[in-house]
Parts: structure tokens; sequence; C-alpha cells
């Protein structure tokens, strides 16, 4: 699963990982270091002919026909169901997204306390990345959203987690936007993953918190640097 991520590199960074027009050059973000569910991210979508479009929702995925915020949480969908699930079939269908980000949170259990320890999980070189994403738009609510997919762990996520959000390859970014590809072929590109190449350090409990002045870069740092 995917319960909090970071997104901490420039505009720049953005730019060089999608096609975006000119006009988005002069834009810019904020860093984040603890994003959580229901607050608002930025995730691109496929543009105007061979362009790519950024835009800006919440994490937690409000199907088109809803009369009201789910209450159930989707901000995570399981790849091996979302194409059938009510709230999430049609998104796959024609909405699928890629949400940038450097990196994510997931959690153990301490054997001594019982407390839940974070462990930050990244690329070499804390390179960015895309998350494989759903959206969708509810113009009565007037409430644009979306959703991580996730899959079964594999090594070395498995060793926290039996489940892990995909980090989508980018020679499959192209495809994956395009409403044109069917919901088989956007399934098998969910195989194009970059999930084994992650990396994970145990870092404070302060990321558990999000509370004001919880999100800041010292979050991601080792608990015990070297």
């Amino acid at each position: 699963m995917c319960g909090r991520f970071t997104r901490f590199h420039t505009w720049p960074d953005i730019h060089r990982m999608y096609r975006l027009t000119d006009s988005e050059r002069g834009r810019n973000t904020e860093a984040r270091y603890n994003i959580a569910p229901t607050e608002g991210v930025l995730f691109v979508t496929a543009g105007d002919g061979d362009f790519q479009s950024v835009r800006t929702g919440i994490w937690w995925l409000t199907p088109f026909w809803a009369k009201e915020r789910p209450k159930f949480p989707t901000f995570n969908a399981r790849s091996e169901e979302a194409a059938d699930k009510p709230a999430f079939r049609d998104a796959f269908r024609q909405k699928r997204c890629l949400i940038p980000a450097d990196g994510f949170y997931e959690w153990t259990k301490n054997a001594e306390d019982g407390g839940k320890d974070p462990w930050f999980i990244h690329l070499p070189g804390d390179q960015p990345f895309s998350f494989a994403g759903l959206w969708a738009h509810n113009s009565a609510l007037d409430i644009t959203s979306c959703t991580i997919l996730t899959a079964a762990a594999q090594e070395p996520m498995r060793q926290l987690h039996d489940r892990q959000p995909i980090i989508l390859a980018p020679d499959a970014y192209d495809s994956w936007l395009d409403p044109a590809t069917s919901v088989a072929d956007a399934k098998k590109l969910l195989k194009q993953d970059l999930d084994g190449d992650l990396q994970f350090h145990r870092v404070g409990r302060e990321v558990n918190s999000t509370r004001n002045g919880t999100d800041h870069s010292r979050l991601i740092g080792p608990l015990n640097p070297l």
C-alpha cells in the first residue's frame, strides 16, 4: 500500500520527466515530505496532441458518479481488481495518470513497545519517479481526485509489507496515459515497474503525525545515521 509519500524535487525536474507545454515552465511548487490521504497532490494526465498536462486534485478518488466523497478508503486501488471495481473501473478505462514523487513511507510494528516504526522508501539517489494512478472529476461535487495503484510486494519491499505502490517505468508513461490503450494492455503495462530497485531506511516516528510542523526535510533522514 501507500499511506504517505514525498515530493521534494523541483519544477524543472517535473518538466524533464514529462512532455509539458512551455506555459508550464514558470510554475513552481512547494517541497512536501509528509503528504497524507485527502491532501492536494499533483498528477499528470494525457494532454492536447503529444503534450501531457499537470493537474491538482485530492488524493482520495471520488468517482464521477458519486453523490459524496467515499467514506471507505480510495487513496489506494489494488491493481488486480481496479478495472472491475465500481469506484475505479471508469478511471481505469479512460483516466489513467502518473503521480510524481521521490519516496514513500511504510510502517512495521516494533516488537518492544508495539509502536509503528516508519521507513522511508526511495530509488537510488532519491531520483524522482511516477506512481501509476487513476483520476476522476466529479462535476456535481466539484472534486478532482486521484488514487495510487498497488500490487503484491516484491523484493526488497516484501521485507516491510505484503503490498506496495506501482512505480511505473518511464518507457510505459505514454501508453499508460493514452486513453486509447485498452484495459488489457494497461494491465500489462503495470508489469513495467521499478519496484525492484527500491531502497529503504528507518526514520523517526515524527512522520506518523500530520499536525502542523511535521512536513520538513528532516523526516526522511535515517534514524541512526552513520
